[in-house]
């Protein structure tokens, strides 16, 4: 699989560094005054200086959660998700949908929990004990 690059606006680089590099252990990459790349699970995640937000609010309801419309995350191995979840349980971080398994029963089956950075991007941790389910679909 090719790495993904994405870039995403802060409001604050010195919370968005503390955030993904202390919080989500994510190693940092090159850097400048108002840039930060990161080693987003093996994909390039570049956090970007701006002076002002446009987050927007508009959720869409799923398995009886309002998720953040706009968001971004990663889909990680079960064993992975439940430590990394395990591990934010266990610090500051407050969750937007706290851990949970999704669509119990259903092809779909995962577990996910999101959280926002300092900045308000939201971001979906996603798991799978069958990874090959990631697409499934009803038969």
């Amino acid at each position: 699989m090719q790495p993904f690059h994405l870039a995403v606006p802060v409001t604050d680089l010195a919370a968005a560094r503390d955030f993904y590099a202390r919080v989500l252990g994510c190693a940092e990459g090159r850097a400048a005054d108002r840039w930060i790349d990161f080693d987003f699970f093996e994909h390039q995640l570049s956090v970007h200086l701006v002076d002002a937000m446009d987050v927007g609010a508009a959720t869409n309801e799923v398995d009886g959660d309002d998720v953040p419309a706009r968001h971004f995350g990663i889909v990680l191995s079960w064993d992975d998700w439940e430590a990394l979840a395990e591990r934010l349980l266990e610090t500051d971080v407050d969750f937007l949908i706290s851990p949970r398994v999704r669509f119990r029963g259903e092809p779909g089956e995962q577990g996910t929990f999101f959280v926002t950075d300092p900045s308000g991007n939201a971001l979906e941790f996603k798991g799978f004990r069958d990874p090959a389910r990631l697409f499934a679909r009803e038969a």
